[in-house]
């Protein structure tokens, strides 16, 4: 079994190229050309995604999202990495570890 190591706020995040996304209602839609997979990011993920058209820091995308939904930066980093797993998992974004 390997584990990884966890997220730190050093590490850099950024999305891959071969997505087509859309506002929906409010949401974001996206399809990988590579795979054809369908994704609903929701509002909150939509706007992480926007985040991520330049490569953030965990620590800057988390200070951003927890001003802007006005919650504790603890909850928001793990709220926030669980998502950026998810996505990694997906293939849609790439992590570039930090120091």
């Amino acid at each position: 079994m390997t584990t990884t190591k966890p997220m730190n706020g050093e590490d850099r995040v950024m999305r891959k190229e071969g997505n087509l996304v859309s506002d929906m209602g409010g949401e974001k839609v996206m399809m990988s050309i590579h795979t054809g997979k369908y994704y609903n990011l929701g509002s909150t993920g939509g706007r992480i995604w926007d985040l991520l058209s330049e490569e953030q820091t965990l620590a800057a995308l988390v200070e951003v999202l927890a001003s802007e939904y006005d919650i504790e930066p603890a909850v928001c980093q793990d709220q926030v990495v669980q998502f950026l797993e998810h996505l990694t998992q997906e293939g849609l974004i790439e992590v570039t570890r930090g120091e």
